[in-house]
């Protein structure tokens, strides 16, 4: 292994300030946790979350479910 290919994030849960198309980190670390399923999510593989929820999802179907739930989506 060399220095480019270690993993310099720390262990566990990070905490995020989501964002529009972004999210900003306010503790470290190397998941965050789906609001719906419960599944770690690893940094990497973060592409959905809400804004006015302010929770991540691990997949666009617990997104949806999510926002119907929560009354997010149009009827």
């Amino acid at each position: 292994m060399n220095r480019m290919d270690r993993d310099f994030r720390p262990d566990g849960e990070a905490v995020l300030e989501y964002l529009d198309g972004e999210y900003q980190v306010v503790r470290p670390g190397s998941y965050v946790i789906c609001a719906v399923s419960g599944a770690q999510i690893p940094l990497d593989a973060l592409r959905y979350w809400s804004v006015d929820l302010q929770e991540a999802y691990a997949s666009p179907a617990e997104a949806l479910n999510r926002f119907s739930t929560a009354g997010l989506t149009p009827k």
